[in-house]
């Protein structure tokens, strides 16, 4: 909105003309996002406490101080989260870009699944929420439309070549992508499927998932905002996508309300994101690496949300075939509560992992 409201008064009042700039609107969209959360935080909490009574449901198969610790705490955090995220971007973001409304769609949707999700469980007082066929279809559909949205947008983009829109394109290989036709569809919308529910698996301890998630939204702040660069495509030999550097400010909306959101979800936590905020932050950064055709390089940058999904896999495909269990609780987080890890050392090393995965990502755009 103040995008569109200043820069036709640039010419007139040159103090304007900085809205015209991604870098300086992503840095308001931040602060905004962040300043949101400080506000709406302790009221949202309170009366998600009032309304919510016992809170959360947690699983009673964890370590019993786990359970003792959490017991009580609200959930649905993620309505914080995704309320500054919102107002930041539309305040900040131009409203005429097709593919802002998409992410924001992905996000929104997957937000109105996840919180469908929380309240089911609040209210029946057990883990089990949304029937998990219901989840996975409605997850699919929005996530196939925004497929198929960025393959008609750049399918019709008469500036660049068309044929990028149905390729993936490698990291560290200079011009090397991978054709699969009108198989991109279901490609992407598996890659924005899998990245919602990755995050919501890695959803564990106190931090465990904001933190990463903010690190891939920086990480991915960058990777649009040079994308959406021809000059810095051509130098660092990657795939210009025009009009995707709005996302940018996406991007810096996540880690603005991320931050906010931080400062009440610190242990022990006072709220929980839930399913509201776990389902539409991954489905957000999956619908963003979609956009910027780094869906690859979204593996590497959230390969900590890769891991806790892979060991989850890899229990319940070793339980059936064997009915012995690989891990003594899976997602990984918890089998090292389960050795006796404290809460804070997984959390911080979690934290650490994420951040080297996003450095070796980020070494992808210039190592080709």
């Amino acid at each position: 909105m103040l995008y569109h409201l200043f820069t036709p008064l640039a010419d007139d009042v040159a103090l304007f003309n900085v809205f015209r700039y991604i870098t300086f609107r992503t840095g308001g969209a931040i602060m905004t996002a962040l300043l949101i959360s400080f506000i709406i935080g302790p009221p949202l909490i309170r009366w998600m406490r009032v309304k919510q009574g016992k809170g959360q449901p947690i699983r009673q198969d964890g370590p019993q101080s786990h359970i003792i610790e959490k017991a009580g705490t609200p959930t649905m955090g993620g309505v914080l989260i995704l309320l500054s995220m919102l107002i930041a971007v539309l305040l900040w973001a131009p409203l005429n870009n097709p593919y802002v409304w998409m992410v924001l769609a992905v996000t929104m949707g997957f937000g109105l699944l996840g919180f469908l999700d929380d309240y089911l469980k609040v209210a029946k007082q057990n883990t089990k929420g949304v029937v998990g066929s219901f989840k996975l279809i409605f997850q699919f559909l929005i996530a196939f439309g925004a497929a198929w949205f960025c393959f008609w947008v750049l399918s019709n983009e008469p500036s660049i070549d068309n044929a990028i829109a149905t390729r993936v394109p490698l990291p560290f290989l200079k011009d090397a992508m991978i054709p699969l036709g009108l198989f991109i569809i279901p490609f992407t919308g598996f890659v924005i499927v899998g990245s919602s529910n990755a995050v919501n698996m890695t959803d564990g301890l106190d931090g465990l998932a904001i933190v990463p998630v903010m690190i891939a939204a920086a990480s991915f702040m960058l990777i649009a905002y040079l994308v959406g660069r021809i000059d810095y495509t051509d130098y660092l030999g990657l795939t210009y996508v025009p009009g995707v550097g709005e996302l940018a400010i996406i991007c810096g909306a996540i880690v603005g309300a991320g931050l906010g959101f931080l400062w009440f979800n610190a242990p022990p936590a006072m709220i929980f994101m839930g399913d509201t905020g776990s389902l539409s932050l991954g489905g957000a950064l999956g619908a963003i690496a979609v956009a910027t055709k780094h869906e690859v390089v979204l593996a590497i940058i959230g390969g900590l949300f890769v891991f806790e999904a892979l060991s989850v896999m890899i229990q319940i495909a070793s339980f059936k075939l064997t009915g012995k269990r690989v891990f003594r609780m899976a997602p990984i987080h918890h089998h090292y509560e389960q050795l006796g890890w404290r809460e804070s050392t997984i959390v911080i090393r979690f934290w650490i992992i994420a951040v080297i995965l996003a450095l070796i990502g980020l070494s992808t755009l210039k190592i080709r």
